[in-house]
């Protein structure tokens, strides 16, 4: 079915909180084991179609912010879900205690019971009010963003829009660009701020009420991991900056000293690594789709139908349009047994970079979609960004597809961007712990933080108060997750790390790299991040020597590669 014809009406809130009681009942009443599988399939028929309701709403919001129906609905959705999170965890809690739980790893798999006991962890009624309040600021935080006008050159852009301008060639334009959208987060940055402040101090206060001492632990579990604790991230990030961030910084000097320009540079001259600019894609929206769907064609049978499902179906997204929400994602429609994409093309080589990322996720899914339990379709979220971000990898033998000439400086920005991408990623983590463990901090206080780590993580960008925010190291507003999904930026290095081994196999066996891909993909969540790993023989993110060897082999494959005719 397309996505245009999908129904969709509001779930009856009382009758799920009715019906999860009788299944919790069911469960706790069961005779057998028979019984008790009956309980909890019928609960997970019931779970799928209030996901897709929510996710069908909420895509629908996303496309159009101002649309007053879906806007009502998404608030509808946070509202009540709190509400029924409290009757789901009463049958998650009656799940963790059946006798005959022996019965169900054994068909299931134990996983679901970790992560079962770890969901158990996030939730109390006492907090019911918090994260319904959550929501909304989270809900108001990106309608702001996507309500953004930017008057630029005598016409109005939202952020997205402007994207392509604050990589424009001419130094002048470019510096314009990250000037009037530094000036807009300016002029907002007492809402900006005020959303923040309210948020952490809410979610310090879910914390307490659930007995942690702070919200570190509470958003760990909130996360759901599972194999991983805040010490093994505090190893990584240290192998960042000893490893990748002086890398980093190479990259930059090599491109100041190619472009004339003295080091470290401003935000708006280390937003292009050639006087020549980035490399952009060849065609409209519409050509880097079926650019797309001759790569997936090319890759293997399987993704070649997988992406005609895709495009035939309307489940992409990708028009930046008035209203629309900011960024890129890939959710899931249960029902209908379909993955969805949704991105903001802006004629950068972002759009192809989300044609591959986004749709790396929404294939692990369409390989996963029917897994029982449902929570077992993905793993936890660093585990999925392995999906994507090495999917984008796999592209590169059909780079030309969507590059043409332009091929060479592609290939090279790509692999640039992963590796100084993580040292931002990392800082944005570390951000956030500072952030929460010090949740009575002012506003000024944040952004005295955010400057700091940028000295730590991103020596290489100057700060000379020169444009609005950025230049006064205050950027982060910016980042959406750190308002709406607190703790998950980490999960984008680790990701990388693993995707960066994937490269590496590329290069000498690309055949065998799809494989152990397909191998690590076709898990879905039935198992931990580390084990998933492991399972496909790729080496865990936290292992030092794993970020070392990545890091290593990518830089001399920069600093060798051939960049002759390439201004």
């Amino acid at each position: 079915m397309k996505f245009s014809q999908m129904p969709y009406v509001r779930p009856n809130a009382e009758q799920v909180k009715n019906e999860l009681q009788a299944l919790t009942a069911a469960l706790k009443n069961a005779a057998d084991f028979a019984a008790a599988e009956t309980a909890f399939l019928k609960k997970q028929e019931l779970e799928k179609h209030v996901s897709t309701l929510r996710n069908l709403a909420s895509i629908r919001h996303s496309i159009d912010t101002r649309d007053a129906f879906y806007d009502a609905e998404e608030q509808f959705f946070n509202s009540v879900m709190p509400e029924i999170q409290e009757f789901d965890q009463a049958f998650t809690a009656a799940l963790l205690e059946s006798p005959f739980r022996s019965d169900f790893e054994a068909k299931y798999g134990a996983v679901m019971f970790l992560n079962a006991q770890i969901e158990l962890k996030t939730f109390s009624p006492a907090i019911i009010s918090e994260l319904q309040q959550e929501n909304e600021l989270v809900q108001a935080y990106e309608k702001l963003i996507a309500s953004a006008q930017i008057p630029f050159e005598g016409k109005a852009y939202t952020i997205a829009q402007l994207a392509p301008f604050r990589q424009d060639t001419d130094d002048a334009r470019r510096l314009a660009a990250w000037k009037a959208e530094g000036a807009w987060f300016k002029a907002h940055q007492g809402e900006l701020d005020e959303i923040y402040d309210k948020l952490t101090r809410l979610r310090h206060t879910m914390a307490q009420k659930m007995g942690y001492g702070d919200y570190i632990e509470l958003g760990y579990y909130r996360m759901g991991r599972n194999c991983y604790t805040k010490d093994d991230v505090e190893t990584f990030r240290a192998a960042v900056v000893k490893y990748l961030v002086p890398v980093a910084a190479e990259v930059y000097k090599a491109a100041a000293e190619r472009r004339g320009k003295a080091y470290p540079m401003t935000y708006n001259d280390n937003a292009i690594l050639f006087a020549s600019g980035e490399a952009k894609p060849t065609g409209a929206p519409d050509e880097i789709l079926e650019a797309g769907r001759k790569f997936y064609h090319a890759l293997s049978d399987e993704t070649g139908k997988f992406f005609d499902t895709m495009l035939d179906n309307e489940l992409l997204d990708v028009l930046s349009t008035e209203g629309k929400q900011s960024g890129g994602y890939c959710t899931e429609l249960l029902d209908y047994s379909v993955p969805f994409i949704f991105a903001n093309f802006n004629g950068t080589r972002d759009d192809v970079e989300t044609v591959t990322h986004e749709a790396g996720h929404a294939f692990a899914a369409w390989k996963n979609i029917d897994r029982v339990p449902i929570s077992t379709i993905w793993p936890t979220m660093e585990g999925c960004e392995v999906h994507s971000m090495s999917m984008e990898f796999f592209a590169w033998p059909w780079a030309e597809l969507f590059f043409g000439d332009r091929t060479r400086k592609f290939k090279y920005g790509h692999l640039a961007g992963a590796l100084t991408f993580i040292p931002y990623g990392t800082m944005v983590d570390h951000f956030q712990h500072e952030i929460y463990a010090h949740p009575d901090w002012t506003p000024r206080e944040r952004h005295a933080c955010w400057k700091h780590l940028l000295g730590i993580y991103l020596p290489w960008q100057k700060l000379d108060g020169e444009i609005p925010v950025y230049g006064e190291g205050e950027g982060w507003q910016r980042q959406m997750h750190i308002y709406a999904c607190p703790f998950y930026y980490i999960d984008y290095c680790l990701a990388q790390t693993v995707a960066l081994q994937f490269w590496a196999k590329m290069q000498e066996d690309f055949d065998g790299a799809w494989n152990t891909y397909l191998a690590y993909t076709e898990q879905g969540g039935s198992d931990v991040f580390t084990a998933l790993l492991k399972n496909a023989g790729l080496q865990s993110p936290f292992d030092e020597s794993c970020l070392r060897s990545v890091c290593q082999k990518a830089r001399d494959w920069l600093f060798g590669f051939d960049l002759s005719g390439i201004a």
